[in-house]
């Protein structure tokens, strides 16, 4: 069951996600890998956070044990002041329908559906009332006012990738979790994808976490989070393309690691 923590309002809490001791093991025995190590860090509603890292350094198990996609092996996971750590698998689809958004790499469009059906689903998926105006509302405020009737195939992939963020923000969740929403779109196209994930948050009062490789994408968040062999390894507040690449550029330095990851322990961890 889902326990309220200490301090959560009635209907949203101030912050928006902490990760309490997390820990992740890929495999067992002697392929045992370990994803996540001892991952502790807290975040305030509405804030845009990027997660950066080398490849390997736990990013995408860091979102998906956040989201509620995976389970940690220990730790304690806690979305909008509700601990979902033990959480029964009906639990949690119950509770990432409602308070939870999705924006992947990929999109996850069905090919069959039109740009309105996609962007309603999680609502018809969740037996939730389907507000017409509601909806061509937010298309209109992606640009896809003139697309709603169009499938996927008929569009280009940064118009795909509005419709996930419609999808997202129809939802109305907490939190939206954002896994390389750039990388499959031209320079252009990632940037109004990126100034729609800034919007939800400056604007409509979202949370974005958001894993990416990309400085430039990055630089339009509000703070960075970098990992480094499953562990916290520094963060960064209000980033710049350049200071987020010269950062990226000392990870493989345990010494720079543990230099940053102590300045930056009080935004890491939201004390």
């Amino acid at each position: 069951m889902f326990r309220k923590r200490r301090g959560a309002g009635p209907a949203r809490s101030a912050e928006a996600l902490r990760l309490v001791g997390v820990r992740k093991v890929h495999g067992a025995g002697g392929n045992a890998v370990t994803a996540l190590d001892d991952v502790t860090l807290s975040l305030p509603a509405g804030s845009f956070t990027a997660v950066m890292g080398p490849s390997g350094s736990g990013k995408s198990t860091l979102l998906r044990c956040a989201a509620g996609l995976d389970r940690p092996d220990s730790g304690i996971v806690v979305v909008d002041g509700e601990e979902m750590t033990g959480a029964s698998e009906a639990e949690l689809t119950k509770f990432r329908r409602q308070r939870i958004g999705f924006v992947f790499q990929q999109y996850n469009l069905l090919p069959t559906l039109t740009v309105t059906q996609n962007a309603t689903l999680p609502l018809k998926l969740a037996r939730r009332r389907i507000d017409p105006h509601r909806t061509r509302e937010v298309l209109a405020l992606v640009g896809l006012a003139d697309r709603m009737g169009h499938r996927p195939d008929e569009l280009s992939g940064g118009q795909r990738q509005r419709v996930a963020i419609a999808r997202a923000l129809l939802a109305e969740p907490t939190v939206i979790f954002a896994d390389e929403p750039t990388g499959a779109l031209d320079t252009r196209s990632a940037r109004d994808v990126l100034e729609l994930l800034r919007e939800a948050v400056h604007v409509h009062g979202r949370t974005v976490v958001m894993v990416t490789h990309d400085p430039v994408a990055a630089s339009y968040a509000d703070s960075v989070l970098f990992l480094a062999d499953g562990r916290l390894a520094g963060s960064l507040a209000a980033p710049t393309v350049d200071a987020v690449a010269e950062r990226l550029a000392h990870l493989g330095d345990p010494a720079a690691r543990t230099t940053a990851a102590a300045a930056d322990a009080t935004l890491a961890l939201g004390v």
